[in-house]
């Protein structure tokens, strides 16, 4: 399965068919209101405002499975993401991304190890997966990897559309 197959709900509950980012390179990451680090909406949001007009975008995937750290319902998910770190990337309906009721894309996404070669469940908020053009991950960062991290940016700067 690639990026492409998958169909998800957005945070205002439309479906969205995962092949309008056909041809993207697309950071995916689960995120949360009330983690230690959620400041990093801050460096995501400055991701996609370097490269969006260069074919990347961030996709951020709300979950409450790390101590309950995203409880908001999608109005105050968004109301949150809007007022602190005005985001402007796409928001998605809450979602588990692991354990029994894990969403079909997390379950392809968690196959691709990291840079120690550990693939399988999340470890905690702000997990990113990046995903290449061709809609298979491409790389995998642990939730300390800050979004202005070296190496998160060259991979990011490598996989964009020529």
């Amino acid at each position: 399965m690639s990026l492409y197959d998958a169909h998800v709900q957005s945070l205002e509950g439309e479906q969205v068919d995962m092949s309008q980012f056909e041809g993207k390179a697309v950071l995916v990451v689960n995120v949360a209101s009330k983690c230690g680090l959620t400041p990093q909406y801050e460096g995501l949001q400055a991701l996609h405002d370097k490269y969006a007009d260069q074919g990347f975008e961030v996709l951020g995937f709300p979950c409450n499975q790390f101590m309950g750290q995203e409880p908001g319902t999608a109005e105050e998910i968004r109301d949150f993401c809007d007022t602190n770190y005005q985001v402007s990337f796409p928001l998605f309906a809450k979602i588990d991304v692991n354990g029994d009721q894990r969403d079909p894309l997390y379950a392809e996404l968690t196959q691709q190890a990291d840079a120690d070669g550990e693939a399988g469940d999340v470890k905690w908020n702000f997990e990113k997966f990046l995903v290449g053009t061709d809609g298979n991950v491409v790389g995998r960062f642990r939730p300390q990897v800050q979004p202005n991290d070296d190496a998160l940016i060259a991979a990011i700067e490598a996989n964009l559309p020529s």
